[in-house]
C-alpha cells in the first residue's frame, strides 16, 4: 500500500516532480558521496568522521562532504583539516540560506561526485566497519534498488533504556543511500524547507515509483524523535504549507494530515507518544497560522 497508493496518486493527478537541484553527473571514479550538514556540535561531528576513515573501503573510492551552516566557523574547518590525511573531505561553508536544510542538502549534491549519494547527520553512529563495502555491494547486484534503508537503533538507548523507540527503517537523511541518477531525476530537495526537507523528497521519490530496499545487514544508531518545544514543528509546517503552489490539492491535503496525525498522540502518556503528538501539534499550528500569514512569513 505505502508504494501503490503514492504513484496511484500521481497518475491520477499529476505534477512537476522535480525538486530545486541541478545534480551533476559522477565523476572522477567516486563511488560513494558521504554527505553530512552541520553546524557546530563538533564532538558529534567527529564520531561519524572516525567511524569513516576506519571502513574497509578504499579510500580513493569514497569522499566525505561537508556542509558547514551560517558561512562555517573556524573549528569545523580545523575539523575537516585534521581528517584530511585520513579521507578524501570537501569541506563547504553554506554560503546563503542560512538554517534552510533543503537548500543545505541540495549544496551539499550540487557539489559530491559519487555514484551512491549517502546522507548523514553529524550524530549518526555508524560502528560498522564493512558498512560502505555491504552499501556499495547492495546498489551493485542485478536489479538493485534506487534506495538503500538500513536498520536505526535508538542511540540514546545504549545509555537509558527509556529512550529506546525508534522506526528502525525511518527513509530520511539520517541514515540513508541514493543511486545518484535518481537524485538528478527527482531534482534534489526543496530548497525553502527549515526541516523535514528528506520526508517531502521521499513522498516524490514513492510518487515516481522508485523502489528502496531495508536492509538489516546494515545499521546504524541516532538519537530517537525529540521534540523540546513547538517552534521547530511550527516550521516545518510552514515549510509544507508552502508547497500548495506545488502539489495538486488533493495530495496537499494528504501530506498535510499524513504529518499532523500523530498530534491525538500528545495525550497518551508514553514517552514516545508525546514527542510525536507534539510535533504533530506543532507541524498542525504552522500549516493553519500560514493560512492567514503573508507570502514569505517564517518561524525563526
Amino acid at each position: 500500500m505505502r508504494r501503490h497508493l503514492p504513484t496511484w496518486l500521481y497518475k491520477v493527478f499529476p505534477f512537476d516532480l522535480r525538486g530545486d537541484c541541478s545534480v551533476p553527473p559522477a565523476r572522477d571514479g567516486i563511488r560513494i558521496s558521504c554527505i553530512i550538514n552541520f553546524y557546530g556540535r563538533l564532538d558529534l561531528l567527529s564520531g561519524i568522521l572516525h567511524s569513516l576513515a576506519q571502513q574497509h573501503y578504499d579510500r580513493e573510492r569514497f569522499e566525505v562532504v561537508l556542509v558547514e551552516d551560517r558561512n562555517g566557523t573556524d573549528g569545523g574547518r580545523q575539523l575537516a583539516e585534521h581528517f584530511k590525511d585520513e579521507l578524501q573531505i570537501v569541506y563547504l561553508p553554506l554560503d546563503k540560506n542560512f538554517g534552510r536544510m533543503g537548500y543545505s542538502r541540495n549544496y551539499g549534491l550540487s557539489r559530491s561526485r559519487g555514484e551512491i549519494v549517502l546522507f548523514l547527520d553529524d550524530d549518526t553512529v555508524i560502528l560498522q566497519q564493512d558498512f560502505l563495502a555491504v552499501l556499495d555491494d547492495r546498489f551493485g547486484r542485478d536489479a538493485g534498488p534506487d534506495a538503500v534503508v538500513p536498520h536505526g537503533h535508538a542511540s540514546f538507548a545504549l545509555i537509558r533504556g527509556h529512550y529506546d523507540f525508534h522506526d528502525p527503517y525511518f527513509m530520511t537523511s539520517r541514515c540513508t543511500a541514493y543511486r545518484r541518477d535518481v537524485l538528478a531525476e527527482l531534482g534534489g530537495f526543496m530548497a525553502h524547507f527549515v526541516g523535514q526537507e528528506d520526508v517531502e523528497c521521499v513522498v516524490r521519490f514513492l510518487m515516481a515509483g522508485k523502489r528502496s530496499e531495508n536492509v538489516s545487514e546494515l545499521n546504524y544508531f541516532h538519537p530517537p524523535l525529540l521534540v523540546p518545544n513547538f517552534r521547530k514543528p511550527k516550521s516545518v509546517g510552514h515549510s509544507f504549507y508552502c508547497l500548495k503552489s506545488k502539489y495538486p490539492l488533493p495530495i496537499w491535503l494528504i501530506v498535510i494530515l499524513n504529518c499532523s496525525r500523530h498530534a491525538p498522540l500528545y495525550l497518551l502518556p508514553m514517552r514516545r507518544c508525546r514527542e510525536m503528538g507534539r510535533f504533530g501539534i506543532g507541524f498542525f499550528t504552522g500549516v493553519f497560522v500560514s493560512l492567514f500569514k503573508k507570502e514569505g512569513f517564517q518561524y525563526n
